[in-house]
């Protein structure tokens, strides 16, 4: 007998013809509407595996229903979105799919560094609402990127892959990590430093670290002020790691220069969103691995995790804290 699947999103075919070769595939294929809960509730009773991805959340509750669930196959590098305590308790395994976007998120990341620090889409505006009448020395000037000081905070793949793309810019790299990274260090010339003299001393302060309990809140009123009023900050790791309100505040003070964002706490962001009405803040709807070729290649990875554990096998990209 085939092992039951459910997968909470409609994926690319190459990925859903990979697990339909050996197993009976329930779908939700709404790709612009997440899986209701009820949906969820009810397909994971006989569900031997579930395909998810980071909108759906995996909680205690849910696993309560799944008895025959062996294992959550996470189409995503975090898996904030999964209870990995219920599951571990359960022996459910979780997997995710690292490494397959970290170059694509690094050109994001840049793209949003480039765009909030010319303030590329207040030109574009201006230009399309018919405002540009002249040359001007000053009009919509920015900061420059090249020779600035980049503080990334969270040097992994992501944070080493938007460093590389710094050195073009013959930036000066300093990093904050739990862990020192001597590798990098020694390739890229990166500097250690804590928490304030990153944000103190850098024009442009990356968030690349993962979102965690620790990280929630993790840059709120009192980190901001420590910025310079030229600083930009960029995130394209999880919203909740800033506190929004804070940001906001800082944006609409000029406490800081601008924000380039690619994730918000909660998702999708409401329009009203304060944070969409500022100029200077560069808005994203969570696009960071949004390439067409990484995309297939993250389902298909999150399809393979799947499968083999299925049949029984330790996937490759077992999530930590399993049992």
């Amino acid at each position: 007998m085939k092992p039951k699947v459910f997968i909470t999103r409609k994926i690319p075919e190459e990925a859903l013809k990979k697990i339909s070769r050996s197993c009976e595939v329930s779908i939700w294929d709404k790709e612009d509407v997440p899986v209701p809960r009820e949906v969820l509730e009810r397909e994971i009773v006989n569900a031997d595996g579930l395909y998810s991805l980071l909108t759906d959340n995996i909680d205690d509750e849910l696993m309560e229903r799944a008895e025959n669930l062996k294992v959550i196959s996470n189409m995503a590098v975090g898996y904030n979105n999964i209870d990995l305590e219920a599951a571990a308790k359960r022996g459910i395994m979780v997997t995710n799919t690292p490494g397959v976007l970290t170059e694509t998120t690094a050109d994001l990341t840049f793209a949003l560094i480039l765009a909030a620090a010319r303030r590329l889409f207040e030109a574009s505006d201006f230009l399309r609402r018919g405002e540009w009448k002249t040359w001007s020395p000053m009009l919509l000037t920015g900061q420059d990127v090249y020779g600035a000081t980049l503080g990334i905070i969270g040097m992994g793949r992501i944070g080493e892959a938007v460093a590389r793309r710094a050195k073009g810019f013959n930036m000066k790299i300093l990093y904050h990590n739990r862990k020192r990274r001597p590798e990098a260090e020694k390739e890229l010339g990166a500097v250690y430093v804590d928490m304030e003299t990153l944000l103190k001393e850098s024009d442009f302060v990356c968030i690349m670290t993962p979102y965690t309990p620790e990280t929630h809140g993790l840059i709120g009123e009192k980190e901001l002020q420590l910025m310079k009023k030229t600083a930009i900050l960029i995130n394209t790791a999880r919203g909740g790691i800033v506190n929004e309100d804070a940001l906001y505040k800082a944006l609409k003070n000029g406490d800081i220069y601008a924000a380039g964002l690619d994730v918000f706490e909660n998702e999708p962001v409401p329009t009203d969103h304060p944070l969409l009405t500022l100029p200077n803040v560069v808005a994203l709807p969570h696009i960071g691995s949004a390439s067409r070729k990484t995309r297939i290649t993250m389902a298909n990875l999150a399809a393979e995790n799947l499968l083999l554990a299925l049949d029984g096998k330790v996937p490759p990209n077992l999530v930590p804290y399993q049992i």
